[in-house]
Order: structure tokens, then sequence, then C-alpha cells
């Protein structure tokens, strides 16, 4: 089934509201109305506040007994999208959809309002709209809301737009697809005195630049080669002024990894590092370690189901069933820890070309293009799992 021109200009509609009017995690109230209403409009029964702001609306055709979940993320980025002359730029201060979900959104939609006409299988079909999905809470949030018992599912489906990715390719793999993420904050402490006599002090501000390049070892020296890890250093704070060495600073950062004896590895030699460094120069420090997202792995009898959806919507030259893993992180891994499911990625188009801005970005957009793609990707999941009976 193809997408005609009315729910075509439909799903741009949802999205560019959603884009307007951003939320960040847990806070997606109006987001979680706004779509509620769209679900009510094609007669599905909403359950709202599951996890939060989640919510999840059925539709059942026949009498089949098969139930496919299909999931879309809810959240926006807290940061302030620079795009003048974009006409649904976001009305929310400091708040935007940097990553797309609110095409992800308005693609559920699209493709419940497309099942809602068909009914072209039998069973069940539940749209799972996920809250706080950035930083990894969400879909937890969900899961010990009783998610999977009042909304049992056999499988659970997922995707996301990736810029970098030519319009029209769907890519995906058997096993890990994305890694897991763990956040650390390292807090040195020394003791802080005039920068003209740095011999009264003990200088955090050293100490951390030798701690930040030191950590740098861990995935050269310390990691299996053929494991994949990273760790990477994004802020550092200290309590300093132009003229006075600091006696505090902080370093933050996040660790990416697939599997849990590396994860296990990297926050043991983390800390070996950290203390042996502050140790040196008579410091002290402390290592707060968290463990913020599984890793995403698709089930081996999942992927296929999502490549030949794919094939049958993009065709199959534009399929990828074995795309190399990506250490970006995805709260949709937790749902795959519970219930089978597989997981793909949606070009978003090519470096340069519209939807080519980076995820993130504050210039980012969700690519247009694309929502006809993942409407019909999500419908024709359902039409796989599901089939009408004869």
């Amino acid at each position: 089934m193809y997408v005609d021109n009315e729910l075509g200009t439909q799903l741009v509609r949802w999205r560019h509201h959603l884009h307007q009017f951003p939320e960040t995690g847990f806070n997606e109230h109006r987001t979680a109305d706004y779509v509620a209403k769209a679900l009510e409009l094609l007669g599905l029964q909403v359950h709202r506040g599951i996890g939060g702001t989640g919510l999840v609306a059925s539709l059942t055709v026949g009498s089949g007994a098969g139930a496919i979940g299909l999931r879309a993320d809810m959240d926006a980025l807290a940061m302030t999208e620079t795009a003048e002359g974009r006409p649904h730029i976001s009305r929310n201060a400091g708040c935007m959809h940097g990553c797309g979900h609110d095409g992800h959104m308005a693609m559920l939609l699209g493709a419940a309002q497309m099942l809602t006409r068909s009914r072209d299988f039998d069973g069940t079909v539940r749209f799972i709209f996920q809250p706080a999905e950035e930083h990894g809470r969400g879909a937890n949030a969900m899961i010990q809301d009783g998610l999977f018992e009042r909304f049992p599912v056999d499988e659970i489906y997922g995707a996301h737009n990736i810029p970098g990715m030519p319009v029209g390719h769907i890519a995906t793999r058997s096993g890990g697809i994305m890694a897991s993420e763990d956040n650390f904050v390292i807090r040195i402490h020394g003791r802080g005195g005039h920068a003209a006599r740095p011999q009264m002090a003990i200088d955090p501000l050293v100490v951390a630049a030798e701690i930040i390049l030191a950590l740098q070892t861990i995935v050269g020296r310390s990691v299996d080669p053929a494991d994949s890890a990273v760790v990477s250093c994004t802020e550092i704070h200290s309590d300093g002024i132009r003229n006075a060495i600091p006696t505090h600073v902080e370093i933050k950062g996040d660790t990416r990894s697939y599997a849990p004896h590396v994860q296990a590895l990297l926050e043991r030699r983390m800390r070996e590092i950290c203390n042996g460094i502050a140790s040196a120069h008579g410091a002290t420090c402390e290592v707060e370690y968290t463990h913020e997202f599984v890793p995403t792995v698709n089930w081996t009898q999942c992927t296929p189901v999502a490549i030949r959806a794919a094939q049958a919507v993009v065709g199959a030259d534009n399929v990828e069933g074995n795309v190399a893993p990506m250490m970006i992180s995805e709260d949709f891994g937790a749902f795959l820890k519970v219930v089978p499911g597989a997981f793909v990625f949606i070009g978003n188009g090519a470096a340069g070309a519209p939807g080519g801005v980076p995820l993130h970005n504050a210039k980012y957009d969700f690519n247009d293009e694309v929502l006809p793609i993942g409407t019909r990707y999500f419908a024709e999941l359902v039409r796989q799992r599901l089939p009408a009976r004869g």
C-alpha cells in the first residue's frame, strides 16, 4: 500500500506541529496530548500515563492471537534551534527536536492511519509512544509500569533516521547494532592558591589534564582489539578564576561498548587511572560511574522480518542487512531485553544533501521525504507478521 496525497499532507502537518512544540524527557505533556488526540480521531482507544508520559493505542482486527508492537520516541533535546527562516522552527526556547523524534512520531501515526483504514491483517498492533529516550530512562519506566503485562506483544520493532544515509535506504543487522552508554563524573580535589605561587597549591587542572589524556589509553591498551569501545571526556569545570588556581575540577563524559565484560573493564581502569594520577600529585578524586543505556541487540529471528519489510518498501537493492554496528546508543535496547524484536536505520539524506545535517546539531531537521517511507515500513511489518487469513 502506498501513501496517498491526503495522508502525505497529514504526515507533514503532524511532523511540523510536533517540531514546533518540543518537550524534554518526562515533560512531553503537550506532545502526548497531541498524539493521543490524533490516535483517538482514528477511532483507537488510548491508554496514557504509562511510565510517566508514555501512551499506547491498540488496534485489533479479526481473531488472531498475535500481537506486534511498533514504537516511536517522543522527547526532544535541551538545545536551541538555530535555523533562521524555517517555518516550523521550535517555539519552545532552549528545546528542539534535534534527533528527529518528531518524524518518528509522525511515521507511527501514519502507520496507525493506514492500518485502521486497510484492516488487512489478523491480530493486534500496539502503537507505543515512549517518553525520555534521550537519557535512557523512558523504556524502563514503561516496562516497570507494566507495559508488556498490560499490552502484551510477541515482538517489537523500532526505527531511527540516520543523516549521512541516502533517502530511500534502510539498514539493519542481526545482533548488536547500537552500543551501551555509561556516564561518568570525575571530581578532583586539590588545593587552590594564587596563580603566581603554584608551589603553594595542588593544581587539580594539571591532574585533570593528565587524567583526560590517560583515559584514552584504556581503549588502545586495555581493551581487546576485537572488542568495540569508546571513552569520551566531553566537559570540564573548575572553581578557579583567571588569577587563582582552583581547588576543585570536575570532568564529565561517557563510554560506549557492547559487551558486559568491556563495560566492567572500562569502569575498573578508569577508577585505577584517576586514583593513581590524583595520588601522584597529592590530590584526591572520586569517580561516579553510571549505566545509562544497554546495548541494542536485534533478535536473530526478527531481523529477517525487518529486512523483508524494508525490501517490500524500498526494494532489495536499497536495504543493507548487515550494516556495521554504530557506537551511538538507543533506549530501544531495553525493550529488546524483555521481548524479541529488531531495530533499523532509515536514511535521512546523504551528507551535503537535504536531511544530511548531523543528529544533535542545532540546524538539524527531519527530512519530510522520509515520512512516507517510515510509515509504509511500519505498516509492512504488521503485514509480514500478522497476515490476513484467507
